[in-house]
C-alpha cells in the first residue's frame, strides 16, 4: 500500500516486542509486516492480546519502556527507529494523530478542550495563541460539535461520551497529520455515535488523504471502512489481503472464526458461535501454528510442531514478498495466509 509518490506513510518490517516477565520472556509481536499509504485505511483485528495495539505502539516509539523492538519502521520514508528520541517525537507529533478508546484517557480535565485540541498546533506549527483558538474553533466545527465558538471553552466533563471523542479526533486532526492512529475508538458509543464516528474518519480520510490504521475486534466496522485487513493472533498476522478478498473468500480458520461470532442483524434470534478456548499467552507461543489448539479443522500434526509460512492464497509464489510478512509495495497486497496449505480446496488448516 503505498502513498501518493509510492512510499507509504507508515511501513514496517519484521516488527518483533518482547518483554522481560517473572514467567519468562514475553512475545507479544512475534515479527509482522504491514504499511499503509496515503488517503488509504488499514484494519488491524483479532482478540484481546492478539498484539493488535502492542505492534501500532511499537512501530511510532510508544512501546513501553521496558519492552525491546526490533525490525525496520519507516515513516514517510524516514527510517523512524534509527533516529533520536527527540526527532522521534517531533515526527510522531506533526505527521501522526491518535485516537484511543476512552476518550478521558487523552483528555486533561481541568483544561478547556479547545486549549488541549491546539497545544500540538502551538508546539510543531508554532502557531500564536490566539491562531490556536481560531483553528480549535474550525476543527471543532470540523468534527461536528455544535456552537464551537462557544463550546471551545468548555471543560471534558461537560461533553458527552461521542462528544468527547469528537474532541479528540479534532485533537488527533489538529496538524493535519499525514496518519491517524485510531485503536478502538467507537467500542464505548452507541450505534448511532459510532456510525457517525466512522462516516466523520471516512470523510476527513477522504478529504485530506490522511492514512488511517484501524484497530479493533469489531470486524462489521471493518466492512465499512478498511481497504485492507490484516488478521492478528498470537502475536502474527495469518491473514492479510484487500477487505473484499479476506471477507469474500476467508482463507484461515481463525478468519471464519471471527466472522462467524458476527452478530448477523438479520437473524437477530441466531446465536452468536464462539471461539472456543483461549488465545495463547505471549510467554508461551506454541512452536507452530498458535491456533492449532482451537482450530476446528486441525488435520496435521505438522501445523502443531512447525510455523506456517505467509503464503498466496491462490498458491504459488508471491513476486512481490520480500520477507516473512513483507507486504509489497506498488499497488497493494494480495491475498495471503498463514498455512501450509494455500490452495482453495484445503485454505484454512494450519
Amino acid at each position: 500500500m503505498s502513498g501518493r509518490d509510492g512510499t507509504p506513510v507508515l511501513a514496517v518490517e519484521d516488527l518483533a516486542v518482547t518483554i522481560g516477565t517473572r514467567r519468562g520472556v514475553a512475545r507479544p509481536v512475534a515479527g509482522v509486516d504491514w504499511s499503509v499509504g496515503a488517503g488509504e485505511t488499514l484494519a488491524l483485528v483479532g482478540e484481546s492480546g492478539s498484539g493488535k495495539s502492542m505492534s501500532v505502539l511499537a512501530a511510532t516509539g510508544l512501546a513501553p519502556r521496558v519492552a525491546r523492538v526490533t525490525g525496520r519502521v519507516r515513516l514517510l520514508g524516514d527510517e523512524f527507529t534509527a533516529l533520536p528520541a527527540r526527532r522521534r517525537r517531533q515526527l510522531r507529533g506533526r505527521h501522526v494523530g491518535f485516537v484511543f478508546q476512552d476518550p478521558m484517557t487523552s483528555l486533561n480535565p481541568v483544561l478547556p478542550v479547545g486549549r488541549q485540541v491546539t497545544e500540538a498546533c502551538e508546539e510543531h506549527l508554532g502557531m500564536t495563541r490566539r491562531a490556536a483558538r481560531s483553528r480549535a474553533v474550525e476543527l471543532l466545527d470540523t468534527v461536528g460539535i455544535p456552537s464551537p465558538g462557544q463550546r471551545v471553552d468548555a471543560y471534558p466533563h461537560q461533553f458527552s461520551g461521542g462528544m468527547r471523542q469528537r474532541v479528540v479526533i479534532a485533537m488527533a486532526l489538529a496538524c493535519e497529520p499525514d496518519l491517524l492512529i485510531a485503536d478502538e475508538p467507537t467500542t464505548a458509543l452507541d450505534v448511532t455515535t459510532q456510525a457517525q464516528i466512522l462516516d466523520l474518519v471516512a470523510g476527513l480520510r477522504e478529504r485530506l488523504g490522511t492514512a488511517v490504521v484501524w484497530i479493533t475486534h469489531d470486524l462489521g466496522v471493518v466492512a465499512g471502512l478498511a481497504d485492507t485487513v490484516a488478521v492478528m493472533y498470537g502475536g502474527r498476522i495469518v491473514e492479510h489481503g484487500p477487505v473484499d478478498a479476506v471477507f469474500g473468500g476467508p482463507a484461515h480458520p481463525y478468519t471464519r472464526a471471527l466472522l462467524a461470532a458476527r452478530p448477523d442483524p438479520a437473524h437477530r434470534s441466531a446465536d452468536l458461535v464462539a471461539i472456543p478456548g483461549a488465545p495463547p499467552s505471549p510467554v508461551d507461543l506454541p512452536a507452530g501454528c498458535a491456533f492449532w489448539a482451537r482450530c476446528p479443522v486441525r488435520g496435521d500434526a505438522r501445523c502443531e510442531r512447525e510455523l506456517p509460512p505467509l503464503v498466496p492464497v491462490s498458491g504459488g509464489p508471491d513476486p512481490g514478498h520480500h520477507g516473512p510478512d513483507a507486504v509489497p509495495d506498488g499497488s497493494g497486497p494480495g491475498h495471503r495466509v498463514r498455512t501450509f496449505y494455500p490452495e482453495p480446496t484445503d485454505r484454512g488448516r494450519g
